[in-house]
């Protein structure tokens, strides 16, 4: 949530996240910080390499979470919630990593530790998450693969 909280206030998000006013967001904050915009050796080049970077990041993760994009992939990942089970599943923070049998990797975000310890101790894992954690609170799908995990 604070990584969130981050991104928006990088983005000046307030509310919803548009696909289309975070784009441009993004184009003018990477014109304004982009290094080569910079000589060698200046210091402010090593701040616009440690900001574009930052935004580069930023960008790529609210995209992942903005509602157009869950929309578009909303078959998917029922289809993933519905029919595979959970392989694997880490708790760091405020995230949890579920990794299903089909392989895919989702991130769920703002999930506390007496949220983990309930589906931890849960006699019906699948059951649980599916009635605790994939109704509310805010997800993507992650780049890792049930390889990795």
């Amino acid at each position: 949530m604070k990584r969130i909280g981050q991104y928006k206030k990088l983005f000046g998000i307030e509310k919803e996240i548009e696909l289309k006013a975070l784009k441009s967001t993004y184009r003018n904050l990477v014109k304004e910080w982009h290094p080569d915009k910079f000589q060698e050796g200046d210091a402010k080049r090593e701040e616009a390499e440690v900001n574009s970077r930052a935004i580069i990041d930023g960008y790529h993760f609210l995209v992942s979470i903005a509602p157009e994009t869950i929309a578009a992939n909303l078959e998917a990942y029922t289809e993933t919630i519905n029919n595979s089970g959970i392989a694997d599943y880490v708790h760091k923070g405020m995230l949890l990593e579920i990794t299903f049998l089909d392989g895919t990797t989702y991130e769920y975000f703002g999930v506390t530790k007496p949220v983990y310890m309930k589906m931890v101790n849960s006699n019906k894992l699948n059951r649980f998450a599916k009635r605790s954690i994939y109704p509310n609170y805010i997800y993507r799908k992650s780049k890792r693969t049930l390889q990795e995990a």
